[in-house]
This record gives structure tokens, sequence and C-alpha cells, in this order.
């Protein structure tokens, strides 16, 4: 198997088992330890030492892992990179029982900007966080996932809407409810979830409190396309990222300091104690820096890559790209650019970008979105205006973002990981400053 075939298949493997942001950073936990990474508590005393890696989980859904490098911090920085590991889904309410027509439902809420037509007639499991009681009394926590069909949103039937397919919007409060029991009987969704929860888990429960639970589609991710040139996957939108920074991070070798750091609520706007805007990650590199004068230094010396999904040009919609900005997919990672700051690109973080890509034999694109449309934006901005550090915004290339089901290039995520890689190793970020 080539280099890049095993990385897609463990890219894939990620994806599946990560179907909520905290299975995600669960996942990216253990592939840490595996590497020799140690795990820090926020409430303890850090002994920090050279050569060696470490993590912190915030939430259970927001992660960052940093190498410490030989040199001291406020001479070389940090070569840093951002992703998030939330996507657009349905989440279930907190008293969401609905009993209607001898039918059990879930009630909803959209979460993000979901483009929320594919979710009819998906196969849907069901996973997140639940709080507990324990039968000692105790107040615990615990991962679920219901990896089989056991929910759906089923569409009306085009007899019954004949404009369905000239005019359809979706009422999320009305259209949107899951279907996941037929009874007369009254069900309680907290039980429900207790007996599930201890079943998977094999843990006393005395009462489920709370949760934090999201459907999802229960297709596996696959290599598409006569020749595989697709992956197709739900959540590619950002855990594609967050799957190439990791393992970036882990191929690196030298001695400069790194930091990856995966932040959840993007999404929703990233204003949260572990999102992008919150103090997270500023708290954890004044922490290693020691003192505010190896702080400043060592921002002055460091560099971001905010790496998000970027738009890929569509053949049946190629007028919504500005004529010379389509990135296509299989033709390298997208440097994403916006005058109005949307995008924290400048031209000296997209110069190291491209010779990085140069020496490492991987071609680069750019996007800017049209002049006369709006342009979305990543946790880049959040982060340079946060901390003061020179960023970059970047991506690969993707088609149906924000769709249950989304595509990439089956060449692009394996580039990207190794320009990252690369980059990781830099000696000075300092360009011409």
């Amino acid at each position: 198997m080539s280099e890049m075939n095993l990385f897609n298949k463990n890219l894939r493997t990620f994806l599946d088992a990560s179907p909520t942001p905290f299975h995600a950073v669960e996942e990216m936990r253990v592939r840490l330890l595996n590497a020799g990474y140690i795990a820090l508590n926020e409430r303890d005393d850090w002994k920090l030492e050279a050569g060696k890696g470490y993590y912190l989980i915030r939430n259970g859904s927001s992660i960052v892992a940093f190498h410490c490098g030989k040199d001291p911090i406020q001479e070389r920085g940090w070569r840093m990179v951002g992703a998030h590991t939330d996507s657009p889904n349905l989440k279930v309410k907190p008293s969401p029982e609905l009993h209607r027509q001898g039918y059990f439902q879930l009630g909803v809420e959209v979460y993000g900007g979901a483009l929320l037509n594919p979710w009819f007639d998906r196969d849907l499991g069901l996973a997140g966080r639940v709080n507990y009681e324990s039968t000692q009394g105790q107040l615990c926590s615990a991962l679920i996932n219901i990896n089989r069909p056991v929910g759906v949103v089923p569409s009306l039937a085009i007899h019954l809407d004949r404009e369905a397919n000239n005019a359809h919007s979706v009422n999320p409060q009305k259209d949107l409810p899951v279907v996941i029991l037929q009874s007369e009987n009254s069900q309680d969704f907290r039980d429900m979830l207790a007996v599930e929860l201890a079943r998977q888990e094999n843990i006393d429960i005395a009462k489920v409190l709370d949760f934090e639970l999201s459907f999802y589609d229960c297709q596996p991710s696959a290599m598409v396309g006569w020749n595989e040139d697709f992956i197709a996957s739900a959540r590619l939108d950002n855990l594609l990222s967050c799957y190439i920074g990791l393992d970036a991070l882990l191929a690196a070798d030298g001695g400069e300091h790194r930091v990856l750091v995966c932040n959840d609520h993007e999404e929703v706007g990233s204003q949260s104690a572990v999102g992008a805007q919150g103090p997270m990650l500023e708290s954890v590199l004044r922490r290693i820096a020691g003192d505010e004068i190896s702080w400043q230094r060592a921002i002055a010396n460091s560099m971001m890559i905010s790496a998000d999904n970027a738009h890929g040009i569509h053949p049946n919609f190629s007028d919504k790209h500005d004529g010379n900005h389509g990135p296509l997919l299989n033709a390298g990672p997208v440097i994403k650019n916006n005058v109005n700051q949307r995008y924290a690109t400048n031209s000296e973080t997209s110069s190291l970008f491209r010779r990085l890509c140069a020496k490492t034999d991987v071609p680069v694109q750019s996007f800017v979105v049209r002049s006369d449309m709006a342009c979305g934006s990543t946790i880049g901005p959040l982060t340079a205006s946060a901390i003061g550090v020179k960023t970059l915004d970047i991506g690969v290339p993707t088609f149906a973002m924000h769709s249950i089901r989304e595509l990439a290039g089956s060449q692009d995520a394996f580039n990207l990981k190794k320009v990252l890689a690369a980059y990781f190793q830099l000696d000075s970020v300092s360009g011409t400053d």
C-alpha cells in the first residue's frame, strides 16, 4: 500500500470513529498517547521538558497538543496549526420527546449553518456525551455512540407536495423532528439513554441528568469515483484538517516548538471557553512561555496556520466563483484571501506557505470569494487578533460544505500533511521582520 493510500485509510478510520467533537478529541488523545505525548491537567503545576510532547483537553471537545523544542521559546517561537472539531448537525433538545400520530420523535436544534435538505431520508445514528448520577451517588459523564440507524427524517411524498422540486424550504421546528420509534405509549428519552449507556459501557446508572447528543449519518466514509479520485464523508469540515494537523505534528522531527490546537464551536462563532475566541490557546502558551517578556518575544517569532476547508469550484455551478480563483480538487491546498479580514492571510504568510509547497513538491491554489458575494470566516482572524500572531488561512478544497456528506480529493489531504510537517520543522518564520 502506498504512503498516500495508507494515510487515507487511517484518515477514514478517524472520520468514522468521530461522530461528535467529543469522540474526535478522544481519538486524537489516544493517538497522542500512543506517540508518547504526556497528558497535562490545567489544575496542576507543569514541569515541561525539552524534546517531549504534551497535550491538554477542555470540555472533552477541544484539545491543544504541543512539542517542546530544544532552544528557548522566546528565541524560536511556535509553529502553530489550528483547526476545529465541530460540524453542522442536528442536536437533540433538552426535553425532546414528541408523541404524534403513534410515532415517538425527538425534537432537534440546528447546530451551525447546516445544509438541511440532505438530512432527509438518511439512516441516522446518535452520539455525544451523557451526564448521569451513578448508583453510588457520584456525578459522572460518559461518551455514547449508537452507531446504528435509530432515527430518520422522512421526506413528504411528492404526491403531497407537487412543488417540492421547484421550491422547497425547510422549517427546522416543523420539518426536522426525528422519528425514532412507533409506539402508542409515552417514552422517556432519559430512561432510554440510561439503558443504552449501561449496555454499552457496563456501568451502573441511577439517573441520566443531562446530555449533549447529535444525530449523524451512519453511512461510513468511502473512496468515490471511477478511479477513487475522491473521499466522501460526513464532517470533512473540519475533521479533515484536525487529522492532517495531528498526523503532521506526529510526523515532524527536529527541535522546533510546535503546537496543534483543535477548538470546538467554530461553526457557531467560537465565542466560548473552549472556542477560538476564548482564552484556551493563549492561557496554554503563556504558561509555556513563563513570563510576560518571554511571551511577547515568543509570539513575535511565531506563526499560526489556520486550516479549514475551502470551496472547490463546482462543475455545475462554476459561476459561483471568481473566474481566476476556482480551486480544483486534487490540485493542491488553497490559500484563502479576503481584504476585509474574514481570512487572516497576508502576503508574508502566503509567500512562506508557497515556498513550503515548492520545497515539498506540492501544488498550491488561491481562493477569493466573488466581489458580489459574502465571505465566510475561520478561526484564523480570531486567533490573530486574540494573541497577535501572524496568521495564514489555508484549506483543502471540497464540495458540498456543511452538507451531511461532503467530498474532497483523495490526494489533497496527504499533500497538505506533507507541507504542514515541513512547516513544523522550520527554524524561522520571521520573514522580512
